[in-house]
């Protein structure tokens, strides 16, 4: 493919995309495939010689669509909602033709050693250029390393700065002029989690380590204790399995938010068997019901930790120009808007409910999530689930809080409008009624 087709396909590709967005309340929001259906619809090995554009298009429609669960269907209310905006995707296109890897550091030669020394956060990853060099390291920089592209590194670094500033975090989270603080994009939440962790473990070895240099490091880690609600994600649990270490869950409250009193009652409680606490995850917005933990009580009693390395990955993409291309089209009012447009859906998803006897609202409703459930036992609302997803009509999941078999309705696609919450709630209403109907007879 040179240039001229590409133009010629990228226009069509930009058609397609622009089609599917603007047709996707009309595809059936959940597919009909079972596990396994694609093998036998391509061939077992990559073809030999070229297929054309025209026929990878059609196996888009004959082969993959068939498969996809539609998440910014009007009609998606599962799970939480993903990023998505014509913004965003134009600025995919710009980043994969780029195709820079966005190093975090680099090896040079240290002055008077023939050995590489590692610089922390070159290319501005953490600051200004001398900041982030080794103190053996001195500019200028390698030919070599400034070809790893400051502007990937930087410009990630600003935007971070940017969105820093949008949630009013303390200049102290701020990388600019003399803050010590900064962030990176993260692959995915886990990954997030998984670094902050292991930041966390190394810090507080070396700490112990030069307090008392006969400690071993099996020897510490041994005893190191973590802490997390427990309504936190999987992925916290994942990380301290990964990481090595204890993790603790701290009984959530009535609103299934973590308070002070509970975490402070088991840091007295492990340090007191001599175990060294040395982590704790705060949730903002839990998967199961959204609830926040409830920082400014849990917040004093913990540490921020600090950063050395800032990602798992040695390179990455060129993911700032989305925030970028976002930022500046939207605009900060354009993303409030956004949000609250969300939260409204919620609250008139609630209010439906709340009008209806025969369901209630199991926890405050905080941003765009909705956890509801016929009033009745588990298994009438497990029926409820399987006749919504069945139908295909909308798509919901559940959670459990505490005992109790949970709907969720979650305010996801950038495209829903009231009219799309009115009819989900009479579908839903349509469905509960035969299956209460069944329960009956």
């Amino acid at each position: 493919m040179n240039a001229s087709e590409f133009r010629r396909r990228g226009k069509e590709m930009v058609d397609y995309v622009a089609n599917y967005m603007e047709g996707i309340e009309g595809r059936q929001v959940y597919p009909d495939v079972e596990p396994g259906y694609l093998r036998p619809l391509i061939p077992a090995a990559a073809p030999q010689e070229p297929d054309t554009f025209e026929d990878i298009i059609n196996d888009v429609e004959k082969i993959i669509m068939p498969g996809v669960t539609h998440w910014h269907s009007p009609y998606f209310f599962a799970y939480f909602p993903t990023a998505s905006s014509y913004p965003a995707m134009l600025a995919d296109m710009l980043c994969g033709a780029i195709g820079c890897i966005g190093f975090s550091w680099g090896c040079c030669l240290g002055r008077g050693s023939n050995q590489p020394i590692r610089c922390v956060q070159s290319l501005g990853a953490g600051g200004s250029l001398e900041k982030g060099l080794a103190p053996a390291c001195k500019p200028p920089v390698p030919p070599y390393l400034e070809a790893a592209s400051p502007a990937c590194t930087e410009l990630e670094t600003v935007m971070m700065d940017w969105l820093g500033k949008m949630l009013e975090l303390p200049k102290a989270f701020l990388n600019e002029k003399a803050g010590e603080g900064g962030g990176v994009i993260q692959g995915s939440a886990s990954e997030a989690t998984l670094v902050a962790l292991l930041a966390a473990r190394t810090k507080v070895i070396h700490r112990l380590q030069a307090a008392s240099p006969e400690l071993t490091q099996a020897a510490i880690m041994e005893k190191l204790v973590a802490y997390s609600s427990d309504q936190a994600h999987s992925s916290v649990e994942r990380a301290g399995l990964i990481g090595g270490v204890k993790l603790k869950a701290i009984p959530s409250d009535g609103n299934f938010a973590m308070r002070a009193s509970a975490l402070q009652e088991a840091l007295e409680r492990d340090k007191a068997a001599g175990l060294i606490p040395f982590f704790m995850v705060a949730t903002l917005g839990t998967t199961t019901c959204c609830s926040f933990d409830n920082l400014l009580e849990v917040g004093p009693i913990w540490l921020i930790t600090d950063y050395r390395h800032w990602q798992i990955p040695l390179g990455r993409r060129f993911r700032s120009l989305k925030m970028w291309f976002v930022f500046r089209m939207y605009g900060v009012k354009g993303l409030q808007a956004y949000i609250r447009k969300h939260v409204q859906l919620s609250h008139e998803f609630e209010s439906l409910v709340r009008q209806d006897p025969r369901f209630e609202i199991c926890v405050e409703v905080i941003l765009g999530l909705v956890c509801f459930r016929l009033k009745g036992s588990n298994k009438v609302n497990e029926a409820l689930l399987q006749r919504i997803n069945s139908a295909k009509k909308i798509h919901l999941v559940p959670c459990h809080l505490r005992d109790k078999f949970v709907l969720r309705f979650a305010i996801c696609s950038r495209t829903v409008e009231s009219a799309h919450v009115q009819r989900a709630w009479e579908h839903i209403k349509e469905l509960a009624a035969d299956v209460l109907r069944a329960e009956r007879e």
